[in-house]
């Protein structure tokens, strides 16, 4: 009886990109040993009746078993051997460049862990030589501060170099020739830029509100100009005018009216801090003189002291919504160079800051 022995053919198994958190060796491994394994054997051999197996000797014990010819069988089927010598060869390929992806991803977060680390260094003595100078504790950086406002710091530094660079963007375009589209999406990067430093600051006062509200996290120069954490809003826009002109009619009255609408704003806020400060103090002289437990006037401090991440919040919607006005109200061109000369104004505040420190630091 003639029997064609049938081989079907099993696709190799697609690969997805590899992901080193969910599959770490195990999966990689099996699946090119699976693509990896030999040649095609048949599942079953159907021994005619009429013949004995060869692998039996003439008295029914285990003789020497003949081996099936794989070269012949090779040569019945050389094209299907071929591809599948070819499809091996590939899933060898593509486990091979899973792993070298594998040991460049582990480099490169080797690389990154190790950047960061420096700059946790750095983070640490500048904390270091801080708490020296406005305390004078000589605590390191991780005793006074944690982990989140160290993370604030170094986003913060990134958050001015991004700025440099887009005030250097605005410098060059508003001195060429630069249609109004391009220069309306360096505006609104620039505005996202502002939201985004708001965003960090609400972020961070929820870890450590008079972090934020002192403005360790600034240059000195910029904390002599500090309101709640940062710039005041109506005296901003005083320092800015000059630099939106040539200006229509209506364009000066709604500016004032903002600046205007800025100081009732900001007078609010400073009375509410007033008022905070005035219950805060009430709150930790409470008590007998000489009790010696602060324990019922420091529980109540603690509560109010909640509402001070409040302001913080409110005095950034005051500069969100300054700035947003502003943007409504000038031209993309003038929108332009007051974001310029605004990038500006704390760039010098920050050189004003360093000459002073190179100053004070040199031998008189």
């Amino acid at each position: 009886m003639n029997t064609t022995t049938s081989s079907r053919f099993v696709p190799p198994t697609r690969f997805e990109i590899y992901d080193p958190l969910n599959q770490i060796g195990t999966t990689m491994w099996e699946e090119s040993f699976k693509n990896n394994g030999g040649f095609y054997t048949p599942n079953s051999i159907i021994i005619p009746t009429n013949e004995k197996p060869d692998s039996l000797s003439e008295d029914g014990t285990e003789g020497t078993p003949h081996k099936f010819d794989q070269e012949a069988s090779t040569s019945r089927h050389p094209d299907k051997t071929q591809r599948r010598l070819a499809q091996n060869r590939e899933a060898a390929r593509k486990s091979r460049l899973r792993k070298k992806a594998y040991v460049q991803q582990l480099e490169t977060s080797r690389l990154k862990l190790i950047h960061l680390e420096q700059e946790l260094d750095r983070a640490r003595q500048q904390g270091f030589y801080a708490s020296n100078r406005v305390d004078t504790i000589p605590l390191s950086f991780s005793d006074n501060m944690s982990s989140g406002i160290v993370a604030f710091e170094m986003e913060y530094g990134h958050w001015v170099e991004e700025q440099n660079k887009q005030i250097s963007e605005l410098r060059t375009v508003l001195h060429g020739q630069v249609s109004d589209v391009e220069l309306r999406l360096l505006v609104d990067n620039a505005m996202k830029h502002y939201f985004q430093l708001f965003q960090m600051k609400s972020a961070a006062a929820k870890l450590d509100v008079f972090y934020i509200m002192s403005g360790m996290w600034k240059t000195s120069a910029e904390r002599f100009f500090l309101w709640i954490g940062g710039f005041r809003p109506s005296e901003l826009l005083k320092v800015l005018l000059p630099h939106f002109d040539p200006m229509m009619d209506q364009q000066v009255l709604d500016v004032c009216n903002l600046r205007q609408s800025c100081q009732q704003a900001e007078d609010a806020v400073s009375q509410g801090m007033e008022k905070l400060q005035h219950t805060l103090a009430e709150s930790v002289a409470a008590g007998e003189l000489g009790e010696g437990s602060y324990v019922p006037q420091i529980t109540c401090a603690m509560e109010r002291l909640e509402a001070l991440v409040s302001f913080v919040n409110q005095a950034d919607h005051l500069r969100h919504e300054t700035l947003q006005q502003m943007h409504r109200i000038l031209t993309t061109r003038q929108a332009a160079r007051g974001l310029l000369a605004l990038g500006e104004y704390f760039q010098r505040l920050r050189a004003l800051s360093s000459s002073w420190e190179t100053q004070q630091r040199e031998p008189t």
